[in-house]
Formats: structure tokens, sequence, C-alpha cells
């Protein structure tokens, strides 16, 4: 008989509430390898932490005494990837077991795991949340819970608090991959996608000479202005596009103050309270996410959570601006 998802999480909700520890009778739940290994469709996440491994180190983290977190993709998720990254039909998880795609593999599995225990209970949902990998995701409540991983795929939860011995599994539809682009190259995408969302605001950040800046560590926080937002601005300031491009030292104090250092998630927004800018200056946003800048505009947040590998992107619809 197959073992599905559901029938594991009950198996694993029925031995950890019966009997006693002590009771050789009781069967204790494995560790998080092995109860991979026990549930069939999870097939393909074992042979790839199997063939990830350098001198069996993924095999270890997750067989070792620990306290672990794993977001554990299904058979049909690492086939969706396949069919994902090498473009062709009908491909299965077992395509991504190459040599070129090692170091890949090796953070994406990484990616799954948190070095520490969080039941479902304990999702800290809307916040975000560092794998092991090192980079960050994103969980949003709801039935099911999803995830937003870096490129801003989403995966749904669809078994939670599958016990072992070393942590705890949560099983997930989709194979979720840290960011791979920072947020000048998101805005960048964006940009060129269609429709195009962020045309002006690239071209204001590369005339500004802030690209560099913005391509660094961080992390950052941007609010950032739609191109119907700058036109808005052309409009209210009797400016061309050319002549506020050209005015570097007005480009450079409006843009630094729509960047906070850190990586605020909508969730952490601190609503009512003065929010400081990178440009010294400081907005605040209320609770219906509106944002009142120096000069008393207004704007709103209309979209939200936007993951690059170095911080995180709020889209709104005004450009803000600082104190004259």
């Amino acid at each position: 008989m197959r073992l599905t998802s559901a029938s594991l999480l009950a198996l694993a909700t029925l031995a950890a509430g019966c009997g006693d520890d002590d009771d050789p009778a009781v069967t204790q739940p494995g560790s998080i390898v092995e109860t991979a290994q026990a549930t069939p469709s999870l097939s393909t996440l074992v042979a790839a932490v199997q063939f990830a491994s350098d001198n069996d180190d993924l095999v270890n983290l997750l067989a070792n005494p620990g306290t672990l977190t794993v977001f554990a993709p299904t058979n049909e998720a690492f086939d969706a990837l396949a069919v994902e990254l090498t473009g062709t039909p009908g491909a299965t998880g077992a395509a991504l077991l190459t040599a070129a795609n090692k170091p890949l593999l090796r953070s994406v599995l990484q990616y799954h795991v948190l070095t520490s225990t969080v039941n479902a209970a304990g999702i800290p949902f809307g916040k975000p949340i560092t794998s092991a990998e090192g980079s960050v995701f994103k969980i949003d409540s709801g039935s099911p819970p999803t995830i937003t991983d870096g490129r801003n795929r989403l995966a749904k939860i669809t078994a939670t608090d599958i016990e072992a011995s070393n942590g705890v599994v949560h099983l997930i539809d989709k194979v979720i991959l840290p960011a791979d682009k920072n947020v000048v190259q998101t805005a960048q995408a964006l940009a060129a996608a269609n429709p195009s969302e962020f045309g002006i605001l690239v071209e204001a950040v590369v005339a500004a000479d802030l690209a560099t800046t913005l391509s660094g560590a961080g992390p950052f926080t941007v609010f950032a202005p739609t191109d119907a937002a700058f036109a808005a601005l052309l409009t209210e300031l009797n400016v061309t596009k050319a002549e506020l491009l050209a005015n570097k030292p007005l480009l450079t104090k409006v843009l630094t103050y729509h960047v906070v250092a850190g990586r605020v998630f909508k969730a952490d927004v601190p609503v009512g309270a003065p929010i400081a800018t990178v440009q010294t200056g400081t907005f605040s946003v209320s609770p219906a996410l509106d944002i009142t800048d120096a000069r008393s505009r207004t704007a709103k947040i209309v979209g939200t959570d936007v993951l690059t590998s170095n911080g995180v992107i709020h889209v709104i619809n005004k450009v803000l601006l600082p104190a004259p």
C-alpha cells in the first residue's frame, strides 16, 4: 500500500501521542532521514540529499541528533522543478541529479532546512525565516499555509508536524528556491516585463549612481514607486523625465528617501511610528498601509514583500518626497 502524506501524518501523530516513552513496546520516531526513507512520496528528496552530499554531510545533517525543521518537497514537486529548469515536458526529478546541478542542489536542499524545530503552531507567519542555507523565505497563514521563496514563487504546505527524533517535517508541494537577484536586478527584471512596472525607477537608480550601493550586501527595504507614480511626479514638479534624471542631487535625495536599512517585511512595518530612511529623513505608515511623507503627501503601499537576495521591495503608487 502506498503511504500517503496524510497517512504518514496520522501515523506520526498516533506514535507521538500513545504510550509512555519508557515503554519498549512504543515505537519512537526515527530521524528525518529515516522518516523520508520510509515515505515513498519523498524518494526523490532522499536521492537528492544523497547525491548532493559531500562525504555524507547533508545526510548526516538530517540523520544526526539535533533540532531541525525540514520543508520536504514531494516527488511530484521535484518533477515539476525538473520541467521548470530543463524546459523538457515530462522531465522527472532524476534529471536534476547531474554533476553540473550539484552546487545548486546543495544550496536548494539546505534552503529547505531550519536549524531549530518549528512546529506548525510556532510558524512566524509573515516574517522572514532564515534557512540553513543562509537566505530567507516567508510563510503566510491560510488553508493551507503558503511559502513565498526567494524568487517569489509559491509553495503550499500540505502536511505539518511529522515528528522525527531530531526535529519535525512539513510536506510541501513545490521545491522552493533561494533568491538569485538582488534589489536592483529584481527591479530590472520587473522593468523588462510586459507590462513594465519599474522602468523609470531603474533609470533613476542608474542616473543617481545608486545601483552599486543597492546591489550590495544590505539588507535593504525599498519602497518602490511604479512608472505611473513617477509620471505623476513629473507633472507635480513640472519637469520632464530627462530634467529629473539630470538633476542628480535631487534624484539622490529622493531615491534614498525610499530606502530603509534592514529587511522589513509587511508584518514588521512599525505602524504609526516614524520610519528612518537612509536619506536621514522619516515617513510614517498607517494601519491602512498609507505612507505620509515629510511634506504631508500620501502614498499607498499597493504591493508588499517582494523578496530579493539582499532585502525586500514594497510597491507604492506615489513617489515620496523628503523635506525641502
